[in-house]
């Protein structure tokens, strides 16, 4: 990308997952600058990074007004008002998932975009999975038939949280991709879970989605967990699809589903998996350049803050039921608009 019309974007907060953030924009050509709390983190990303601006308070970034955006990955109880400052500034906002905690603080952060008519993308990184955009073609060219189930293993031995749990850590994730899926909210949901290295903050939680057309999602999430595992699997009535992101190979695959009548019953036949090809590209990497790509442009996101506000309605609906033991919590069945084609 050429430099002089490169998009100006700063990253706030270098940690576990904005180092990435870095990485990607400056590959793209569109670092700008960061700011972080941790000197030892400024100093060792200042020499990495040399050309790019170092600030010292997130008020010094609002105020450049060299710097066109802002991509948030701090801490989620710091998103709604460190991104809603943003806005306000003028400055268009790329926030990580969650958005927010609450649909309440999602839906202030909806508001200041609508006012300041700044952009406001979500990092829901697995709608930019090249895998997962193969999976969505499946469904929408009709080659899986009608969506039956879903269910999503998101597995692994860490990182353990304080300030969330397994829920809000890791189903964004799933969440996001199954609400793309389905094209819908669900109805209802129940959530169950246990807590076993801290007080009130779930280790494991398996929650249970139903939609209103019939179809079901399964999300089992867990930091408790001897080996990580990241598997997708996708049911419709004629065909089913399973990606299984840790596999070290033929990660996604195809299955016919050979079921027949035999009298009474049905025969079930194991069919042979086709694997599918899908193109290798870096989702983080496509996920930055599409956001550069919306500043520059002004075109709305593929997961813009709505698609963050339905996933925070689902997650406050599941923590509800894990509080509740496992109760049914009813959501408003309404269907949603797609924001993009996949």
């Amino acid at each position: 990308m050429d430099n002089q019309t490169a998009t100006r974007i700063c990253v706030v907060g270098c940690g576990h997952w904005g180092k990435n953030l870095l990485r990607n924009f400056h590959q793209i050509g569109c670092l700008h600058g960061f700011f972080d709390a941790v000197p030892d983190r400024v100093e060792a990303f200042a020499a990495q990074y040399p050309d790019a601006c170092v600030y010292q308070s997130y008020e010094d970034v609002l105020r450049d007004p060299e710097v066109e955006a802002v991509a948030l990955a701090t801490p989620a109880e710091e998103h709604a008002p460190m991104a809603i400052a943003a806005l306000h500034s003028g400055k268009d906002v790329f926030v990580e998932k969650p958005m927010a905690l609450t649909p309440e603080a999602g839906d202030e952060i909806m508001d200041a975009s609508r006012a300041t008519r700044r952009i406001v993308m979500v990092g829901h990184l697995l709608i930019y999975h090249p895998a997962i955009v193969k999976i969505q073609q499946l469904l929408t060219s009709g080659e899986l038939g009608r969506l039956e189930y879903i269910y999503s293993n998101r597995l692994s031995m860490g990182k353990i949280r304080s300030e969330e749990n397994a829920l809000w850590s890791f189903a964004p994730h799933d969440i996001s991709v199954i609400l793309r899926l389905t094209g819908h909210l669900p109805v209802q949901v129940s959530a169950t879970g246990g807590a076993y290295l801290q007080p009130n903050i779930a280790d494991v939680t398996v929650s249970d989605l139903l939609f209103d057309h019939g179809a079901r999602a399964h999300i089992f999430v867990s930091w408790l967990h001897p080996y990580k595992e990241q598997k997708l699997v996708v049911i419709g009535s004629k065909k089913m699809v399973v990606f299984e992101e840790t596999r070290p190979s033929e990660k996604l695959l195809l299955y016919d589903k050979n079921i027949a009548r035999n009298g009474n019953g049905f025969e079930a036949k194991q069919s042979q998996p086709t694997a599918l090809s899908y193109p290798a590209d870096e989702p983080l990497r496509l996920e930055c350049q599409h956001f550069a790509d919306c500043v520059r442009s002004r075109q709305k996101p593929r997961t813009p803050a709505e698609d963050g506000l339905h996933v925070l309605q689902v997650l406050q609906a599941c923590q509800r039921s894990l509080q509740l033991n496992g109760e049914l919590v009813q959501l408003n069945a309404r269907a949603f608009q797609r924001v993009a084609a996949m």
